[in-house]
């Protein structure tokens, strides 16, 4: 049959121009593309093959072939699959969309290709990204038992189809390459592409004689198959670590929604785990086919130190395959490796606690950030999670059930107080009146803990931070307190006339050892929150501390008596100034006025000097 030229059935032209300006990131995806169409001929073939050998014609070597003639300039994609008829070319090749409509277009042009990508029909459309090197593409393909034909096009409105001669069944994609993309002719950039995108495809694909694919797709086989030694080198090669993982999670689901997964958890911290844009650590495929390394979807950013391979047998794409679809069988998955994920964790807490220390010393921290994420997982999260506390020595740790199991029968909350580090939180005035009453207080030392524990209520037991004004007071507590309010009045009404930085100033009951301290009401912000916003280049709402002295003190009865004596004299001022810049170095901060905090000392210092003296 003589050539002949046909048009397109959309407006290919304009079309193609979105396909290949706006539809794909990347444009070495096109070989992706080719190669997957490839392999999915293979597929058809084989398949049809079972019922009927006699159509594979012995050639049931199967595999793909890569060619690159520089002279030529020309790259060609080759398999022996089922190939393709000249009708079925046609219908295949010269439809873009099936949707094929003006309306299909337009919409296009008036949306974001990228946010929508359920516009765009699936059919035939990745064939087409070989436009983005190509400046015009032949196909050569035989079906079984029938006659070769040829279809060209140069990307325009038309293309041609003829009958042509072709030894071996498949099909021939053959590129003509562009102006500026030689590097696509290099067998070593080929290579790298073919073992980013393609390694673990079944069917063997060749460069130059060599197969380029590793094939290995560990995540199909058996668990029973697999040795830790395998397991280690296959998470050395996604992860790039030189250490071996601290544990495996292979996972295997059928039914309904089929996929399988080999994670792995770090043996340490990577040093990019708390960036700014905390990114997935998963590598995506659909049916061994590489999709992407940065899937989002696949587990929540609290867990994004695991590492590893998710291969479903499914998944709806848009027509680039670089972009899920938000389906309920994405989400499912997700479901099901977060609940491996933290089922794997507590396994490990349980039965072998010293490896679990050395993932929660590495991962804790990231961890938390479930609390406030998590919300179906926040009790499974907090579960896992270890605090040291008045209750352990230095370096040892405890768990929230552990404290629960040691809570007096009368005890409602669980206590805990936020700061940089143990040696500061134990010695802080805020856990005397706790201690004092046998109850434990947990040391919460990451970041994240300022942001995460204040609404966290586990196993029916609310966290409350004891440096805010919401810690029980028990009723001779308060009685004591009433009763020396009256002694001091004059003297807390000097210090909230002179203390403009201060919510209020008021007599203590929690104070035991210290002398004051600063405590927080429910809206305020805490001063480690504080340093946070201002490390982040923020500027953080002002917020004003309530000021509680302890009557039994021996320097806040002196000044008390004082200011009996001199009133609201120099000295009582700079008592009751020094009192509060103690009680900002016992939180951490500094005072606002470094240089008259020095004065006032040496202006005490001086004092005794003279009383000395006399």
């Amino acid at each position: 049959m003589a050539q002949s030229k046909r048009k397109f059935r959309t407006e290919v032209s304009k079309l193609l121009q979105i396909i290949v300006h706006s539809l794909y990131s990347h444009k070495e995806i096109f070989l992706r593309e080719l190669i997957s169409n490839a392999g999915d001929a293979i597929d058809k073939m084989r398949y049809e093959a079972l019922n009927n050998p006699d159509l594979a014609e012995g050639d049931t070597e199967w595999g793909i072939t890569i060619t690159a003639d520089k002279e030529n300039r020309t790259l060609t994609i080759s398999d022996n699959g089922i190939g393709m008829s000249r009708d079925e070319i046609a219908e295949n090749l010269g439809t873009i969309a099936r949707s094929g409509t003006t309306e299909f277009l337009e919409k296009l042009r008036e949306q974001d290709v990228k946010e929508h990508p359920e516009l765009i029909g699936q059919f035939g459309v990745g064939f087409y990204s070989a436009f983005m090197v190509a400046d015009e593409v032949t196909v050569i393909s035989r079906p079984p038992q029938q006659p070769a034909v040829k279809w060209r096009s140069k990307g325009d409105e038309s293309y041609t189809i003829e009958d042509t001669e072709k030894d071996r069944r498949g099909t021939d994609v053959i590129l003509h390459l562009n102006e500026g993309e030689e590097e696509f002719l290099e067998d070593h950039r080929l290579k790298a592409l073919i073992k980013k995108f393609s390694d673990f495809m079944e069917h063997p694909i060749e460069l130059e004689g060599e197969t380029v694919n590793s094939r290995k797709a560990l995540w199909l086989r058996s668990k029973s198959d697999i040795g830790d030694e395998e397991y280690h080198e296959f998470y050395k090669s996604i992860a790039h670590d030189f250490e071996d993982p601290l544990e495996t999670i292979h996972t295997i689901a059928e039914g309904a929604l089929e996929f399988r997964a080999v994670l792995f958890i770090p043996s340490r911290r990577p040093y990019d785990l708390f960036h700014a844009e905390p990114k997935s650590n998963l590598h995506l495929y659909i049916q061994r086919v590489f999709i992407t390394d940065e899937c989002e979807e696949l587990l929540p950013s609290y867990l994004r130190f695991i590492k590893g391979v998710v291969d479903a047998s499914d998944l709806p794409l848009n027509v680039s395959r670089e972009m899920l679809q938000h389906v309920p069988a994405l989400n499912k998955i997700r479901n099901n490796l977060v609940g491996r994920v933290l089922k794997t964790l507590k396994e490990m807490k349980e039965k072998d606690f010293d490896r679990y220390r050395r993932f929660h010393d590495s991962f804790g921290a990231v961890l938390k950030e479930g609390l406030a994420q998590d919300f179906s997982n926040r009790e499974k999260i907090a579960e896992l999670l270890l605090f040291e506390s008045t209750a352990t020595d230095p370096g040892d740790v405890t768990t929230l059930d552990a404290y629960l199991d040691g809570m007096p029968s009368d005890q409602e909350e669980i206590y805990y107080l936020a700061g940089s580090s143990r040696e500061m939180l134990e010695h802080s005035p805020h856990i005397e009146p706790l201690k004092a009453r046998s109850r434990e207080v947990l040391f919460m030392t990451d970041p994240v803990d300022e942001f995460v524990m204040p609404s966290v209520e586990y196993k029916g037991k609310k966290l409350v931070a004891v440096n805010r004004d919401e810690v029980e007071e028990t009723e001779e507590e308060k009685q004591s307190r009433e009763s020396k309010e009256k002694d001091y009045a004059g003297l807390v009404d000097l210090f909230n006339e002179e203390l403009d930085a201060v919510k209020e100033v008021r007599v203590s009951s929690r104070l035991r050892e210290s002398a004051c301290c600063l405590t927080l009401d429910r809206e305020s912000m805490t001063p480690q929150m504080e340093l946070l916003m201002k490390q982040m280049g923020q500027e953080p709402p002002e917020s004003k501390r309530i000021f509680e002295l302890n009557p039994d003190h021996p320097a806040v009865r002196s000044l008390r008596k004082l200011h009996e004596t001199e009133g609201a004299s120099d000295r009582v001022k700079d008592g009751l100034h020094l009192l509060y810049e103690e009680a900002l170095l016992a939180e951490g901060l500094k005072p606002s006025d470094p240089a008259e905090f020095g004065k006032r000392i040496n202006r005490m210092i001086e004092h005794l000097g003279a009383q000395g003296g006399e």
